[in-house]
């Protein structure tokens, strides 16, 4: 495991709010809104850009936690910027802060945790379930 970042140390994740992303169940939309399941999607890739850059050939990340509290809507058409900062790094769990805005309006705030494994572990532990 590259021990690259910082604690404090940002990543950013950009994306265009799309019919795909509102929240349906079933094929039938709920809200035309941007969806938790689509929102917790990006949040996740957003803190993954930390994992990508520490990760060796053997190793890979797996999320630990996610938690999203909404305080607006983000629309269809919207740009939503994803904001992950580092807050802590503790054997090979990071976890990391993050706010979702539009423009100067925040749409979502919490943290998110991934631990990083060699990847045959995953392996090994995935198969104990089947």
């Amino acid at each position: 495991m590259k021990r690259l970042h910082r604690l404090g140390d940002v990543k950013t994740y950009n994306r265009v709010i799309t019919e795909e992303d509102v929240a349906s169940f079933h094929g039938q939309v709920v809200h035309h809104v941007c969806s938790t399941f689509s929102l917790a999607r990006d949040i996740e890739w957003a803190s993954r850009l930390f994992v990508l850059d520490m990760c060796e050939d053997d190793e890979e990340g797996i999320g630990t936690q996610l938690e999203i509290k909404h305080l607006s809507p983000a629309l269809v058409g919207d740009k939503i910027e994803i904001s992950a900062t580092l807050r802590t790094f503790d054997k090979n769990e990071l976890i990391c802060d993050y706010t979702v805005k539009v423009g100067d309006r925040k749409v979502a705030e919490g943290l998110t945790g991934q631990k990083i494994l060699k990847k045959n572990l995953i392996i090994e532990i995935f198969s104990t379930f089947e």
